[in-house]
């Protein structure tokens, strides 16, 4: 090779070699970018806050009860005042069998300004007249003694009714009534309809009500009843819980009077706080594992490119080994001919 051509093979591979290293520092630069990619990702993951599934304790209370006669007691605080004092509260629980309750519906019918269940017409409840008690298989067996007791009866059935569903005993609001026998007991009972629910025309089609008309009757119902800040003193057993319950009056003469009661221990579970609180873990569980698979992939993805760089560089450094390899040959080339051409000036 000549000292020309040598020159001109030694200038092209330097050009290579500075080619190579520049597509060296390029990849470089992008697995620079693809790290700080990745270590984000990486940071993400560490920073995501990992669902905590509900316990049931969290979910558990307990409660204290204690009888006094037909009333059950469910105690809801106890405050301690000191020399083993209490203000305690507590809600007082009954079943009252003179009760207003709701009732299954008949439909009625509307005939010339009459309203009838069936055969049965309806009356204002607290009036009568003597075509309603000739008529009326329940008015028709009582005197008029009788009929006064009842019409007595009836104006507290209408506080009743005003209470339960106005929450107001006193309101004026009209009832109808009719008296259904019992075929057990063989005794009547009332079944009550709210005036304005029976008088309103658009109730009515074809003479018959298609809308539903709430009915009342006479049952049995649970009635509660809140005591708040009593005075009381109360007895632990050796594991802390609360066994028996004093609770003190004062009578009319200012002496104390002790009234002792055993507490029932009850354990109860909201479950329906517990069963929200576990759809709810479930439903960040899931979208918790969705986001892990969902940068996971994106962390694959970025490790293939730089496993791609990688490959590339090692490539590149292939190619500059061989480059370097050829330029020091070439070197060597140029410096025999610029040996040859020095002794040949020489001589």
């Amino acid at each position: 090779m000549g000292m020309s051509a040598s020159q001109a093979r030694f200038l092209c591979l330097t050009a290579r070699k500075s080619n190579v290293e520049f597509e060296g520092q390029q990849i470089n630069q992008q697995r620079t970018t693809l790290s700080n990619e990745s270590g984000s990702y990486y940071s993400e993951l560490c920073n995501m806050v990992v669902p905590t599934p509900p316990s049931v304790d969290d979910y558990t209370k307990v409660t204290y009860t204690f009888d006094d006669g037909a009333l059950t007691n469910t105690i809801t605080s106890m405050i301690a005042k000191g020399n083993n004092e209490y203000s305690i509260s507590y809600i007082q629980q009954w079943q009252d069998d003179y009760s207003i309750v709701s009732a299954s519906s008949s439909i009625i019918a509307k005939e010339n300004d009459k309203y009838k269940v069936g055969s049965a017409e309806l009356r204002k409840l607290g009036q009568y007249d003597a075509l309603n008690i000739a008529n009326d298989p329940y008015l028709s067996t009582l005197d008029e003694n009788q009929l006064q007791d009842l019409m007595e009866q009836e104006t507290y059935y209408q506080s009743m009714l005003n209470e339960k569903v106005y929450n107001d005993p006193a309101s004026n609001d009209e009832w109808y009534v009719r008296y259904v026998k019992d075929a057990v007991a063989g005794s009547y009972v009332p079944y009550f309809y709210q005036a304005a629910s029976v008088e309103n025309d658009h109730n009515y089609t074809n003479g018959y009500a298609t809308s539903n008309i709430n009915c009342y009757s006479l049952g049995s119902a649970t009635k509660t009843k809140e005591i708040l800040n009593a005075l009381g003193r109360v007895e632990k057993d050796s594991t802390g819980r609360y066994i028996s319950i004093a609770l003190i009056e004062t009578d009319a003469n200012g002496n104390e009077i002790t009234k002792e009661y055993s507490l029932t221990t009850n354990t109860t579970t909201d479950e329906e706080a517990y069963n929200d609180a576990l759809n709810k873990y479930q439903y960040e569980q899931y979208q918790y594992d969705q986001k892990v698979q969902e940068i996971n992939s994106k962390i694959e993805i970025v490790q293939q490119q730089d496993k791609s760089l990688e490959l590339e560089l090692k490539q590149l450094d292939t190619e500059e080994t061989a480059i370097s390899t050829e330029m020091e040959a070439v070197k060597k080339v140029i410096s025999k001919n610029v040996d040859s051409s020095f002794k040949t000036f020489n001589a």
